[in-house]
Parts: C-alpha cells; sequence; structure tokens
C-alpha cells in the first residue's frame, strides 16, 4: 500500500467513521438538533404535479417504487438461484463496452466500479452455504468459505437478529484506489454514490421477485473486514443488504 493512500482524506474518513464494540454507543449518538423532514419556499408559485396520467412504459416501474420497503421478516423459503442471478445482475451485471470500460445496470463514475460484491449464502437452492465473492466480468460466483456464516454475519453487523434469517445477505466492499487514483479525494464521494446506485437496483429487483430486502449501513467495520478476509485499507467493507422470500 502506497504512503500517498493511507494518507488520503477518503480513508481517513472512512477510518475515522467506522464502527467497534467500544465505541458503538458513543458514535450513535446525536450531536446536534435535527432538520426540517421537508424544505418549502412559502411564497413562490406552485404547480401541481399529476399522479396518474403516466404511459403504460412508465407505469412498470410504479409498482416496485410504491412497494418497496425495508422488512426484515423472511419465509423459510429458499431463492431460486434464478432469482439469485437476477439480483446480482440488477446489482452489478455487464450491459455494453465503451473501450476498455465495461458498463454495468448502475452507474459508476468514470466507469470506475470501486465496488466488489460479496455473500453470505444461506438459503438459496442447489447453492451451498457459504461466503461468496461475484465476478461480474464472467457472471460466476467465487467460493470464498465453504461453510454456512450465517451467525458470523449477524454478529458482525450489530448483532441484528433478522440477517441470520435472511436467504442471502449481500455485503459491499470499496476498493478505493480504483476512484481516488482519478479523481483524488473527490473521489471518496462518488464511491460511496456507487455503493447507492447499486443497492437501490438491488431492493427494486428484490420488490420485483417478491423478495423482502433490508439495506444495512450498521456493522462492526473490522469484523466485516475479516470475515471477507480483506484489509480495511486497500478494501473495507462498505454497505450491506438482506434479502428474502417474504413473510406470509
Amino acid at each position: 500500500m502506497s504512503d500517498s493512500l493511507q494518507k488520503t482524506k477518503t480513508l481517513t474518513y472512512l477510518r475515522d467513521t467506522r464502527l467497534d464494540r467500544d465505541n458503538v454507543k458513543i458514535a450513535s449518538r446525536r450531536i446536534s438538533d435535527t432538520a426540517d423532514s421537508f424544505k418549502t419556499y412559502p411564497g413562490t408559485v406552485k404547480v401541481s404535479l399529476p399522479k396518474t396520467r403516466w404511459s403504460l412504459s412508465e407505469a412498470r416501474i410504479i409498482p416496485l417504487l410504491q412497494k418497496r420497503r425495508s422488512l426484515r421478516a423472511y419465509s423459510d423459503e429458499a431463492i431460486t438461484i434464478d432469482h439469485l442471478a437476477f439480483l446480482l445482475w440488477a446489482s452489478q451485471g455487464l450491459t455494453a463496452q465503451a473501450g476498455k470500460h465495461y458498463l454495468r445496470t448502475a452507474p459508476s463514475a468514470g466507469a470506475l466500479y470501486p465496488i466488489e460484491t460479496y455473500l453470505s449464502v444461506q438459503n438459496v437452492a442447489t447453492v451451498s452455504p457459504g461466503l461468496y465473492h461475484l465476478d461480474p466480468l464472467l457472471f460466476q460466483l467465487e467460493l470464498l468459505k465453504d461453510k454456512d456464516i450465517k451467525v458470523d454475519i449477524c454478529r458482525a453487523f450489530l448483532d441484528q437478529a433478522f440477517m441470520k434469517n435472511a436467504g442471502v445477505n449481500i455485503i459491499w466492499t470499496a476498493i478505493t484506489r480504483r476512484s481516488i487514483a482519478k479523481y483524488g479525494d473527490r473521489g471518496g464521494r462518488y464511491v460511496l454514490l456507487d455503493a447507492a446506485h447499486i443497492c437501490q437496483n438491488v431492493l427494486l429487483a428484490a420488490e420485483a421477485i417478491d423478495c423482502a430486502s433490508c439495506p444495512v449501513a450498521a456493522f462492526y467495520d473490522e469484523e466485516v473486514n475479516r470475515l471477507l478476509d480483506i484489509d480495511g485499507v486497500e478494501e473495507t467493507a462498505l454497505y450491506g443488504v438482506s434479502i428474502g422470500k417474504k413473510a406470509k
């Protein structure tokens, strides 16, 4: 690892905002008064927007956006491998090539794609439980740990029990060098935005296949990094989502 990377504001920010079992209560304390939920401009001209005149092509996404909620209750039904593949394609699927860049279903600043995808497979038909990494170029899973790690995942994600009952937990990491080598510390913002783009794709894809999903950003950073066997500097845990078939 280069000294210049170590000193970037991006890595300093990521280190300074990590959670561990000693600081979690302090880190979550409110540090200022909250802001209003909505901002308005009184006295300005208002234009009412219609909600019922969208065309059929636009209407296809309306139910997904309308019904999407963070759900933490899952049934015992397994996710099919076809549905798992659909979720992963929605997250990082290749859609085109532009020069040396492979474009994907989610946008990325400079088409640099600093986000890596890992999976704790727990209840997916025909796929053994374990820790996997997604290879988006060949669209295949790489088995990293041939054992069920749902208890470890639950513990590392602030002991949130619902994650043990999910069919799959997806964990996204960032290789920040991919972005900041081009954009400097501004690339740190782009990394976070890239992860958010990917997650929203997955949440809508989950709704499309009648799965419940819940994005999860609360975790003990170093515990997740150790689970994934990454160093927390060149590559660090960033975000996650829990997915399972909806409880009836």
